[in-house]
């Protein structure tokens, strides 16, 4: 191929990770399922055990092409990284994330609009292990540099946020951390490395739960941390220490949902636009916050970092009570009711944000309802919003 590699996203998702001696000549990297890898002699065994294991078969747990292969194509979505390493669940990928920068005594400053898996796993088992943690706001931006003391080891971003989609100003508060030596994650699952690169911003390492659009078909639980230079080594020993593998199936069905991300992410978002802006027409809809709309938090800063939207956004109704917004949803035709997103069918969850909250609490007009906007006709779902929004002010009354 003339040119060498290309930094085009599209072109990437298509070509990245299929290197010759992992496919043979074949467009897709082969299911290598593996426990036992066998050795030519003695010599060879522990000759392989004393180097360095990275992308060498040694035993099925450090994995095989099919792994290396979606390993590889997620770390060249990153400039400025050096590798990626898989996960049985976003989570899995965030605990493994958390447990390579932070011991006892340690303090992680978390912000408050974090995915209630992340908030449970600083809660209960850090703080088991000696771990403090305190919440921050997610709009502090480069103010967090005040909340930064002696024992803070890590801060711990996601934008947008989870539930209410607030935009962090990561560059400001990567700024302020590596000012005092503090390693950065960010829970990237929203947006992707597609529509925010975030290692090139100076993020340490950056996660994502694949489940969603890497994915794209609500069929695997699959997440992946991605590392700069100056920790994929210590994320790679704690990863190993803690036994995590991906199974070759779950990889292999990664690599696939990986080659149309490009296309559907764009599908998701000018969908889900189109739906959020019909929304904020709405007399029964008191705001949208899609982070692409002027209503949502840091959209100004959205619209300076990121390369487009995504498909997963909320909004507050105006006024009513959980009855009305239960009709609202239980009668939709077009959206599942159910956790999670990515996929290509659009989903529905009532949602209440201030259960979730430490330090920022949000006052709504009205319950809340969280889309997922898919693949389908969008004036299909626009249509069924309608009806369901009439169901809602008939039962609000």
């Amino acid at each position: 191929m003339s040119g060498g590699k290309s930094d085009k996203p599209a072109t990437q998702v298509v070509q990245a990770g299929r290197r010759p001696e992992w496919t043979g000549g074949i467009v897709n990297p082969p299911v290598w399922r593996a426990s036992t890898i066998l050795y030519d002699s003695v010599a060879h065994l522990r000759a392989t055990g004393a180097k360095d294991t990275h992308h060498t078969l040694f035993y099925g747990r450090r994995g095989t092409p099919t792994q290396w292969s979606l390993a590889d194509a997620l770390t060249e979505l990153e400039p400025g990284a050096e590798a990626t390493f898989l996960y049985p669940s976003g989570v899995a990928a965030v605990a493994a994330a958390l447990l390579t920068v932070l011991s006892p005594g340690d303090e992680l400053l978390l912000v408050d609009s974090a995915y209630d898996p992340t908030r449970s796993l600083a809660t209960g088992l850090l703080a088991r292990m000696g771990i403090a943690t305190r919440f921050y706001d997610p709009m502090i931006g480069a103010g967090i540099a005040e909340l930064i003391g002696p024992q803070t080891r890590a801060i711990f971003m996601e934008s947008p946020g989870s539930l209410t989609f607030e935009v962090q100003d990561v560059p400001a508060i990567v700024a302020a951390a590596r000012a005092r030596g503090v390693a950065t994650l960010i829970d990237n699952t929203w947006a992707t490395p597609l529509l925010f690169p975030t290692i090139g911003l100076g993020v340490d390492m950056a996660i994502l739960a694949c489940t969603k659009y890497i994915v794209g078909h609500s069929d695997v639980m699959l997440g992946s941390v991605t590392a700069n230079p100056a920790w994929f080594k210590r994320l790679r020993e704690t990863s190993f220490q803690l036994g995590q593998h991906v199974s070759p199936d779950d990889a292999w069905l990664g690599s696939r949902g990986l080659r149309t991300m490009k296309l559907r992410l764009d599908r998701h978002g000018e969908s889900a636009l189109a739906v959020a802006r019909w929304l904020a027409t709405r007399p029964e809809v008191a705001r949208v916050l899609h982070p692409a709309l002027p209503d949502c938090p840091g959209h100004e800063t959205f619209l300076r970092d990121f390369r487009g939207p995504a498909g997963l956004f909320a909004f507050e109704l105006a006024g009513g009570d959980d009855a009305a917004r239960t009709a609202l949803i239980d009668g939709l035709e077009h959206f599942g009711i159910g956790y999670s997103w990515g996929g290509y069918e659009s989903l529905v969850v009532p949602i209440d944000p201030h259960r979730y909250r430490s330090v920022t609490r949000r006052q709504a007009a009205g319950p809340m309802v969280r889309l997922q906007i898919g693949l389908e006709d969008v004036d299909d779902l626009i249509a069924d919003l309608a009806a369901g929004l009439d169901r809602f002010s008939a039962v609000r009354g």
